[in-house]
């Protein structure tokens, strides 16, 4: 399990720096937009992002 654990943890880091390494500037700029966004849209946008990836889990 463990090991699947650091499988999954991997993999999450290779898709989250697709982004910066291809695009540096406009990651830099969605980034700084972040900070105008509210905390309830942030929070729903969280939460989806949480039930997709357990769905994904699932099946």
């Amino acid at each position: 399990m463990l090991e699947e654990l650091g499988r999954a943890l991997g993999l999450m880091l290779v898709f989250e720096g697709i982004i910066p390494f291809l695009s540096p500037n406009r990651w830099r700029d969605m980034a700084a937009s972040l900070a105008n966004v509210d905390d309830r849209a942030m929070r729903f946008v969280g939460l989806l992002s949480m039930l997709i990836g357990l769905c994904l889990l699932i099946f």
